[in-house]
C-alpha cells in the first residue's frame, strides 16, 4: 500500500462529521451534496449563532467557514471556536482575495484559505491535507517538533519571510508585494 493511500484511509478516520458555516443557500447545498458524496457527514449552519451551537453540540471534525456572515464575521467565529478547541481544523471558504484578510485568518487560527469559487478537487484535497497535518502536530512528538521549525527565505520584492517548515514545496502570498512565491523545499 503506498503512502498516499495510508494518508487516504487516515484522513477518512480522523474526518467523519464536517460543519459547513456558510450563509448562501445554493453555496451551503453544493457544499453538503459535495461533501456527503464523498463520504462524510455534514452539518450546516448559516450564521454565528447556528456555528456555535453546532460546534458545541455536536463537535465537528472539520470546520469549513466562509468570512462573511450575518452578525458575526468568520474571523470572530473561527477565533471563538480554536479557544474552544484548538485541535478542529478550520478551513476558510471565501471570496476575499486579499492578504490581509489571510494573515487575519492566521492570526485567529485558521489552518487554511481557499478561494471561493473553488475547485472541488483541490477543497477535498485540502481537508486531506490540513486534518492529516493537525493529527499528526497532535500525536506525533517528532511531527511537533518539525513543524515548528521555521524556513527563512527573501521575495524578490526584498521582504524577509518566515514560515514553518510543514510548508515546503507550497505557494503563498508574499505580504508586502502579493506576489504568488514558491516556499524553498531546501533552506
Amino acid at each position: 500500500m503506498a503512502t498516499h493511500d495510508i494518508r487516504l484511509d487516515m484522513t477518512q478516520s480522523i474526518v467523519n462529521h464536517i460543519l459547513v458555516v456558510e450563509d448562501e443557500q445554493d453555496t451551503a447545498l453544493f457544499l453538503k451534496t459535495l461533501l456527503e458524496e464523498h463520504g462524510y457527514h455534514v452539518s450546516l449552519a448559516k450564521d454565528g449563532g447556528q456555528a456555535h451551537s453546532a460546534f458545541s453540540m455536536h463537535k465537528p471534525d472539520f470546520v469549513i467557514l466562509d468570512l462573511i456572515l450575518p452578525h458575526e464575521s468568520g474571523f470572530e467565529i473561527c477565533e471563538h471556536m480554536k479557544q474552544k478547541e484548538s485541535h478542529v481544523p478550520i478551513l476558510i471558504l471565501t471570496a476575499i482575495d486579499s492578504p490581509e484578510s489571510r494573515q487575519l485568518a492566521t492570526r485567529v487560527g485558521a489552518d487554511g484559505y481557499l478561494l471561493k469559487p473553488c475547485n472541488p478537487d483541490e477543497l477535498l484535497e485540502l481537508i486531506k491535507e490540513i486534518s492529516h497535518d493537525l493529527w499528526e502536530q497532535e500525536h506525533l512528538p517528532a511531527a511537533k517538533v518539525n513543524s515548528e521549525e521555521r524556513i527563512h527565505f527573501f521575495c524578490p520584492c526584498g521582504k524577509k519571510l518566515k514560515v514553518r517548515s510543514k510548508h515546503r514545496g507550497r505557494t503563498m502570498t508574499c505580504p508586502s508585494c502579493n506576489e504568488a512565491l514558491m516556499v524553498p523545499l531546501h533552506d
